[in-house]
């Protein structure tokens, strides 16, 4: 088996044979704490934009920098080793919705500086930060019809979100991400165009770095959206000789366990990550969902004692409190023993 040679985040590989890192949480969560309005999602610049943008949060990267920035360094002070760029919706095909599809470009690249930046800032010798790459799974379904009426029908091609992913790719490398996540991934054939836009670029470049792939199950059949078991999901994108691959995001870790454990035994020569929510979702809480730092922590734990994970954080309503109770849980446990893989050269 030929290994990957990275030309950035070459440790990686090596510390996740050494022990577990923790991922950053919820961006989301944290920028509806900031209570922003309509006209600071604007700023100066876009006060005469026709359409609403409050709730685009990538815009944020452009217009408040300072909020994504605090985010980030309240992620690496609770002990975060992974910081995700505030990218999950910075495509073209995403930012038709808000007319801004051509901020793609400069969302991507500002989101990746203000990452870069504040891991700069956290990282010591023995606690390296990264920044993360994130590449959301759009709006649009390239393989799900829009319509129940006509099964047929479809809202995005295959070549339209390849375009769309080379463009972010471009920009988040450019800004200086250390690895790429395509992440929430719902629809597989979605997943298959962002990893050809990423291999098409690593081959126009000769830059290649470190590919972490996460897929959502999304109900308790055990598929993802687009109908895909996890074992099968992993054997559509293992191609992409990804450094680790995962599940994120549609539910908590209670409900995401045996996924997970069917992960760990199909891909044992592969690393794995786990990004669950904050449990299930409650109104009542000031994150909107019901689990507190010590509860998602604690299932967390029992992870990775059992040998599951290599990579652990939190996706919807976790909170820097959250990463940092994680943080605390796993840093005593080993980090999940794989075979030899793709990157097995770099991590002897």
């Amino acid at each position: 088996m030929k290994p990957i040679i990275y030309t950035r985040g070459q440790a990686l590989p090596v510390l996740l044979s050494q022990r577990i890192l923790v991922l950053d949480g919820a961006m989301g969560t944290m920028i509806q704490r900031f209570k922003l309005s309509e006209e600071q999602y604007r700023g100066e610049r876009f006060k005469g934009v026709t359409r609403d943008v409050k709730g685009n949060n990538e815009l944020l990267s452009i217009t408040r920098p300072d909020v994504i920035a605090d985010i980030h360094d309240a992620y690496l002070a609770a002990g975060a080793d992974l910081i995700e760029t505030n990218t999950f919706g910075a495509t073209r095909v995403a930012q038709a919705d808000y007319d801004l599809a051509d901020l793609a470009f400069e969302m991507n690249l500002e989101s990746a500086k203000i990452a870069r930046a504040a891991c700069d800032k956290y990282a010591t010798r023995d606690k390296p930060r990264f920044v993360v790459g994130a590449l959301g799974p759009t709006p649009k379904t390239a393989s799900i019809s829009p319509d129940v009426n006509d099964p047929g029908a479809r809202n995005v091609d295959f070549e339209t979100l390849r375009a769309s992913y080379y463009e972010q790719v471009q920009a988040l490398v450019q800004g200086g991400a250390d690895l790429l996540l395509v992440e929430t991934i719902f629809d597989t054939l979605n997943a298959k165009a962002a990893l050809f836009a990423i291999d098409e670029y690593f081959e126009a470049t000769g830059e290649r770095l470190p590919i972490i792939i996460s897929g959502t199950v999304t109900d308790a059949s055990g598929r993802i959206l687009s109908g895909q078991t996890v074992t099968a999901f992993w054997h559509s994108v293992r191609h992409a000789q990804p450094l680790a691959v995962g599940l994120n995001c549609a539910l908590g870790a209670a409900l995401m366990r045996p996924y997970i454990q069917e992960l760990h035994r199909a891909a044992p020569d592969t690393f794995i990550s786990c990004y669950p929510n904050a449990g299930l979702p409650n109104p009542m809480s000031d994150t909107g969902f019901d689990e507190t730092p010590d509860v998602t922590s604690r299932l967390l734990r029992e992870f990775a004692a059992e040998g599951l994970v290599n990579i652990v954080g939190g996706c919807c309503g976790t909170t820097p409190a959250h990463i940092n109770a994680i943080q605390q849980a796993v840093a005593p446990l080993p980090t999940r023993v794989v075979q030899r893989g793709y990157f097995y050269k770099e991590a002897a």
